[in-house]
């Protein structure tokens, strides 16, 4: 038994006795199945686009960075936080602010779903136009996204609710919730596009109403549990004193947690800008390969949540040598499994890009990005893991680092390969190609290098 861990829930003591990579899976397990899941309907969600025609799914390459700009945020920017948070004050045995943690988290949430909708709902126009949308591409990126972020709020609170619960170890009730949730979206949206039986034909603005629904639902299932007897963690009148120190608990992660994804996010819009001059089949192509990208975050996710729990439990109890043994296991782990995604998408890239179009241009556009970018996914899916492991250690200048200077590689890179150089596709591929691997060597390198070592007389407040 380790020092200090007697009077501690027997959750919290798995977390920092367990073997490390057996404990890492059992909490991984279902968050990753529920994340493929969830990348399954969001393959899905794009196959019921297509059927709409090319406009409709280069409307949503337009709003789909925008769109997991706000679920990266809130489930691995400020959700990460959120979890690390409760995961700490569980490890350090203070339980009372583990249960004020939820409200202060609920608070957060409503602030930024609020801002999300007044941004999106008055710029969002403007927006995808400068990214390149004209005609009927832009009417249906601005119809798909005020609907979908006109319910912002109910994504923020689904995400903060399940990472709360994600700290103190239960990772099957969100993940059980997830399931249920895409099974309502996979039922709706379809229904709602097309509008079978006396259910109204939305187009493409029903899947973002049926999106909207789902997560709606799974919201009030994760509060209805928190708020019970079953939950380690339960708001209670005291905690509705809001404290200024649990604020800075979870903004202290959450903050950095989610600049990183705004520099993630912001990485592909402006590639999608790049992409945008070269036509619309090129633009719709190189978003169904970005989308291959983008679903690889919600499958380390799992992976993630369940180092974000693990690391910050093990950083609250002061044990440092258990948490860098808990992130190098999941960097494994999440190299290996985008890896072989990537490498697969490279040598039969018709497979993905064939589920949602038959048109040429298209495939060749998508092809020639899977060709390129797909073998260097492996390093991308290291430097999530590690991303997700330095949250729960409080430690996320070099993650940061490591985002901004991939923004830099791609986005300046891109722009000097096909604007000043005169390039194409193929080059601004490649540069993004080079940011990925860059993004994770760079956190590769910086634990290595000492980034998480604590100083001897601050054993638990100095990661």
């Amino acid at each position: 038994m380790l020092p200090g861990t007697a009077t501690l829930s027997p959750r919290t003591r798995l977390l920092l006795e367990g073997p490390v990579a057996a404990t890492l899976l059992r909490l991984a397990a279902p968050n990753v199945l529920v994340m493929a899941l969830q990348a399954t309907v969001g393959t899905m969600d794009a196959v019921f686009v297509g059927w709409l025609g090319s406009d409709a799914l280069a409307g949503v390459a337009l709003v789909f960075p925008l769109v997991m700009l706000m679920q990266t945020m809130s489930a691995g920017g400020m959700g990460g936080g959120v979890a690390s948070a409760v995961a700490r004050a569980l490890g350090a045995g203070r339980r009372a602010d583990a249960d004020a943690l939820v409200v202060h988290a609920c608070v957060i949430a409503l602030v930024m779903a609020g801002s999300f909708t007044i941004l999106l709902q008055l710029g969002g126009p403007a927006l995808y136009h400068a990214m390149g949308g004209r005609d009927g591409v832009l009417d249906a990126a601005v119809r798909y996204s005020r609907v979908l972020f006109g319910g912002a709020l109910a994504y923020w609170l689904f995400n903060t609710l399940g990472s709360v619960i994600r700290g103190t170890g239960n990772m099957t009730l969100p993940a059980s919730v997830m399931v249920a949730s895409s099974g309502l979206y996979l039922a709706t949206s379809p229904a709602l596009i097309f509008g079978w039986g006396p259910l109204p034909r939305l187009g493409i603005a029903g899947a973002a109403a049926a999106s909207v629904a789902s997560f709606t639902v799974g919201s009030l299932v994760l509060l209805a549990f928190l708020l019970s007897r079953r939950s380690l963690v339960r708001p209670t009148l005291r905690s509705l004193r809001l404290r200024s120190a649990l604020f800075r608990e979870i903004l202290r992660v959450g903050a950095p947690g989610s600049l990183n994804t705004i520099l993630t996010n912001l990485t592909v819009i402006l590639l999608t800008s790049l992409v945008g001059p070269f036509g619309g089949a090129a633009l719709a192509g190189y978003g169904l390969g970005a989308r291959l990208e983008y679903l690889q975050i919600p499958i380390v996710f799992g992976l993630g949540s369940a180092l974000v729990t693990m690391v910050g439990t093990s950083v609250g109890a002061g044990h440092p040598a258990r948490a860098l043994r808990v992130a190098w296991t999941g960097a494994a782990m999440a190299g290996g499994i985008t890896s072989v995604i990537g490498i697969l998408a490279a040598l039969v890239p018709h497979v993905w890009l064939g589920l949602f179009t038959t048109d040429p241009e298209v495939l060749a556009a998508g092809s020639r990005y899977l060709r390129i970018v797909g073998p260097f996914y492996g390093f991308f899916g290291v430097g999530l893991a590690l991303y997700f492991a330095s949250q729960g250690a409080g430690r996320l200048l070099w993650p940061l680092v490591a985002g901004f200077t991939r923004l830099v590689i791609a986005g300046v890179g891109g722009w000097l390969a096909t604007r000043w150089l005169g390039g194409g596709l193929t080059e601004l591929f490649a540069a993004m190609a080079a940011a990925l691997m860059t993004f994770g060597m760079i956190n590769i390198a910086a634990i290595r290098m000492g980034a998480w070592r604590i100083r001897p007389d601050r054993r638990r407040s100095s990661w």
